[in-house]
């Protein structure tokens, strides 16, 4: 599964998460990763939620089809049986639980992983990130656009970062010496599992401190694209977020292209997609082991509704939802779980 070039001074530890319904998304994200990082030694892990074997033979597939690479699948444990707690999915699959315990993983190793979700896509060598100052910090992400009321769920002041974790440069030894790992699941287990945005929420309520913000190229939401910069103030109303010149700069020059959900637009494995950077995702799918496969349905009925509404009716009501109702019922239903 992949050679190893001795003759390359730097490997890289990446790190992915997934299940057996996300393994096409995930394979092509790591083919974008191996086509625009071939001068890098990569040494991939998945974190394996039952993925079938079937689709672990096409992963090892991509991966034999570089000299530069080797990956392991990590089977994990079933997270809520270790905490004690029955965890709730605000957010993606209980696959991403599983990066929570990255030392772990990642046992005798002390150097730097990057995290990366399976809907990103890779457009350029990763080297920068990879050797960013974080100063003293845990970690390095993407600044998210949420309001002060998320802030407030999750134990935040007003004015403390939160962060998008589907990019995240991790340094492990300020991971294990800061104790991330046991501090996350007294927060779990404090909240009975029930987090504001899940896993995500968790990592925002223990690193906000502790993270050095990444320059929007490295991460470049789909909220970037679907929305102009005051569009993305009114529908969100973020509080210390980028200002318009930085994410306009970083999209002339992106890194990391990440295919998130959105009210307004579907992703590039759905029909109908209109995501301006969708070219990137085809580029990776056509030289994939699923070329020929068509594309999927989104059957999201809001969506279809959405999409013949005038979109300043949509925004508005969008931002209502965003900003006051989804952080209103997170205090209303969950927070009242909290142990005391």
């Amino acid at each position: 599964m992949g050679k190893i070039k001795s003759e390359i001074n730097n490997t890289y530890e990446v790190i992915y998460a997934s299940d057996d319904s996300f393994v096409k998304v995930m394979g092509i994200s790591i083919i974008s990763l191996l086509e625009n990082n071939k001068k890098h030694n990569i040494r991939i892990s998945v974190l394996d939620s039952e993925i079938s074997n079937q689709n672990k033979r096409l992963i090892n597939k991509i991966i034999d089809s570089y000299e530069n690479v080797v990956l392991r699948f990590v089977k994990i444990n079933n997270v809520e049986t270790e905490l004690g707690v029955r965890l709730y999915l605000d957010r993606g699959a209980i696959s991403q639980y599983y990066r929570l315990f990255i030392a772990d993983i990642f046992k005798g190793y002390n150097g730097r992983v990057l995290y990366l979700d399976c809907d990103t896509v890779i457009v350029d060598d990763i080297q920068e990130l990879m050797t960013l100052d974080l100063s003293n910090n845990v970690i390095a992400a993407l600044k998210d656009a949420f309001s002060r009321h998320y802030r407030k769920n999750i134990e935040l002041k007003d004015n403390d970062i939160m962060f998008n974790s589907g990019v995240m440069l991790i340094d492990l030894k300020k991971w294990r010496e800061e104790d991330i790992e046991n501090r996350i699941i007294v927060f779990l287990k404090k909240y009975k599992g029930k987090v504001q945005q899940g896993d995500q929420g968790v990592l925002n309520a223990v690193l906000s401190s502790k993270t050095a913000t990444l320059s929007p190229k490295f991460n470049l939401v789909s909220i970037f694209y679907d929305l102009n910069y005051e569009q993305i103030l009114s529908y969100r109303k973020p509080v210390n977020f980028y200002s318009e010149n930085e994410i306009k700069v970083s999209k002339k020059t992106p890194i990391i292209i990440h295919y998130t959900s959105s009210f307004y637009s579907l992703r590039p494995w759905e029909i109908g997609c209109r995501h301006k950077m969708k070219a990137y995702w085809n580029k990776y799918k056509i030289i994939s082991p699923w070329k020929m496969e068509e594309n999927s349905k989104n059957k999201s009925f809001v969506k279809l509704i959405i999409r013949v509404l005038p979109f300043g009716i949509v925004l508005k009501m969008a931002g209502f939802l965003q900003q006051v109702l989804r952080p209103l019922f997170f205090k209303v239903n969950f927070l009242k779980t909290k142990s005391k």
